[in-house]
C-alpha cells in the first residue's frame, strides 16, 4: 500500500504567510522571499492539493 507523499512544508509555509498576511507581497516580505517565489509556492501547493486556496481579486486574497 502507498502512503501519500509527504508535504512540501515551504509550501505550507508560503500558504500560511499569505493567509496571515493577506497578499502575496507582504507575505514574500515577511518570508524574505521574491514575490514571485512564494506565489510559485502557493501555487505548487494548489495543485499539490487539488484544490484553490485563495480568491485572488486584485491586491488582496481571501481564503476559499
Amino acid at each position: 500500500m502507498d502512503s501519500p507523499p509527504s508535504p512540501d512544508w515551504n509550501h505550507i509555509r508560503a500558504f500560511l504567510a499569505t493567509a496571515e498576511e493577506g497578499s502575496l507581497s507582504a507575505a514574500a516580505r515577511s518570508l524574505g522571499l521574491t514575490q514571485p517565489t512564494l506565489s510559485r509556492q502557493v501555487a505548487a501547493l494548489e495543485t499539490e492539493l487539488g484544490v484553490v486556496l485563495f480568491e485572488r481579486g486584485g491586491r488582496a486574497l481571501g481564503l476559499t
